[in-house]
């Protein structure tokens, strides 16, 4: 096992120089991997490694500004609601954090709105891209912001996001407070 490993880390390390790898048998026949030229070495072509490339995790595109964009910059490439994630189950939560997130970042002047369960929060005021809720009630709850400028006009606007907040009941019959 571990000359396997040490196989594997030696065929590792070219990679990431991405280094000559020389290969060459002993004469106890063991296999050994260098970097540096050997009697009777033979050069071994080493593939590229393979990557990842993270897509654009901001869920829904912009929405075209109705001016058509001019002037104010560049319009928003996306926005969503980075947290709560959708589809959370919280438990007991006394407060929910609500972050927005815009790609590019929030303009000066641009202002996020946000929605919960159709109802307009910060009594319809401005929320900032992070917003806390207080008190949290029980229940399945959808949220959706949009971000608007400092004219009104909608500029982008997120893919809705559903949680779950589960509290304890003192009618559960399995409530240790009050056990049957």
């Amino acid at each position: 096992m571990r000359r396997l490993l040490f196989t594997l880390l030696l065929l590792a390390a070219p990679l990431a120089l991405a280094a000559t790898v020389y290969k060459w048998v002993d004469e106890n026949g063991v296999v050994h991997y260098s970097d540096q030229p050997h009697p009777n070495a033979e050069k071994v072509h080493v593939k590229e490694p393979q990557t990842y490339r993270e897509s654009n995790p901001l869920a829904a595109p912009a929405a075209p500004s109705p001016d058509g964009g001019g002037g104010g910059g560049p319009t928003y490439r996306g926005c969503s609601i980075a947290q709560p994630a959708d589809n959370e189950d919280l438990a007991n939560p006394d407060s929910l954090v609500v972050v927005v997130r815009t790609d590019p970042p929030l303009r000066p002047g641009d202002q996020v709105f946000v929605t919960l369960d159709g109802q307009a929060l910060n009594d319809g005021r401005p929320t900032g891209a992070q917003f806390t809720i207080s008190p949290v009630e029980r229940g399945t709850h959808a949220l959706q912001a949009t971000v608007r400028d400092s004219g009104g006009a909608l500029l982008c606007q997120t893919s809705g996001v559903s949680y779950s907040v589960h509290q304890p009941s003192v009618l559960n019959p399995a409530n240790p407070v009050r056990p049957r």
